[in-house]
């Protein structure tokens, strides 16, 4: 992906993908997951879902891959969730695959091994939001003025995840807050809710803001890094002993490995570590 050389306008690309990763030039070991329908303000289509599968499915396996950001390639646009113009033209079998389908992209896309970041640069509703719920963290756009899940409003629910993550994300009472009233929030709302988990500057995007957090991230070891993921993940799923067991099973995984040799002999050398992923 390239960085964005202005916060307006769209990025130069002669992409028909609606969805497509590319790794970020700029940084070795972080790559993007990017949404491309700048007409439809990056609205799911049954050919953005399909082509966004098969980037997680190519990213999934990508072991130079230390960090992945989610992000639209037109600044001002995030995911406006499903789109609706083509669900009218649907038949009820389409409709029910795609719900399907989009409910294991999501699924997907939550058990990527590498951490996982939203860059929020404009209206995330519906599906959109839901999208981000399935990252590890999420960065919105200091302007970002409609984040929300509006289904409710439109006769339905959240029907990707919402209200299942949301609760796990918010607590109980924020999800129902959320969802009953269809409410938008806006970025430092979506901070204050727990929603997302940064806002950029004033002078900065969020996709700008996600490469930041993403650079930190690619410091760490690429398994140490899979493994903790993995861990923190189970943790909801599992007693606290059995979670410990895990941990313990996880960590012990690592001590022979070559990164964390390096690690030790970086911190003899008062140096940084070089980390390969092995």
């Amino acid at each position: 992906c390239h960085r964005l050389p202005q916060r307006s306008g769209r990025l130069f690309s002669t992409h028909t993908a609606e969805a497509f990763l590319e790794p970020l030039r700029s940084d070795v070991g972080i790559a993007c997951i990017s949404l491309n329908r700048p007409q439809a303000k990056n609205a799911i289509s049954m050919k953005l879902l399909h082509e966004f599968r098969e980037c997680l499915g190519t990213a999934k396996y990508d072991k130079s891959i230390r960090a992945l950001i989610i992000r639209s390639t037109t600044m001002g646009s995030f995911c406006a969730g499903a789109d609706l113009v083509e669900r009218r033209t649907m038949t009820q079998i389409q409709v029910a695959k795609f719900l399907s389908d989009l409910r294991a992209a999501l699924g997907e896309l939550e058990t990527l091994p590498m951490p996982t970041i939203a860059a929020i640069d404009g209206p995330a509703l519906g599906g959109g939001l839901e999208l981000s719920f399935a990252c590890d963290l999420r960065v919105a756009g200091h302007s970002v003025s409609k984040i929300g899940l509006p289904e409710t409003r439109l006769g339905i629910i959240p029907g990707a995840g919402g209200t299942q993550r949301a609760v796990r994300l918010l607590g109980m009472s924020k999800a129902k807050d959320l969802i009953f009233t269809a409410r938008m929030l806006t970025a430092q709302e979506a901070l204050e809710w727990g929603v997302v988990d940064y806002v950029s500057s004033p002078s900065s995007s969020a996709f700008e803001r996600a490469v930041e957090l993403a650079r930190e991230i690619a410091k760490s070891a690429p398994l140490a890094l899979r493994a903790a993921k993995q861990a923190i993940s189970r943790a909801a799923d599992l007693s606290l002993e059995s979670g410990l067991d895990f941990e313990r099973a996880s960590y012990e995984v690592l001590l022979p490995t070559k990164d964390r040799l390096e690690a030790l002999e970086a911190f003899k050398e008062k140096r940084q570590p070089v980390f390969k992923g092995e």
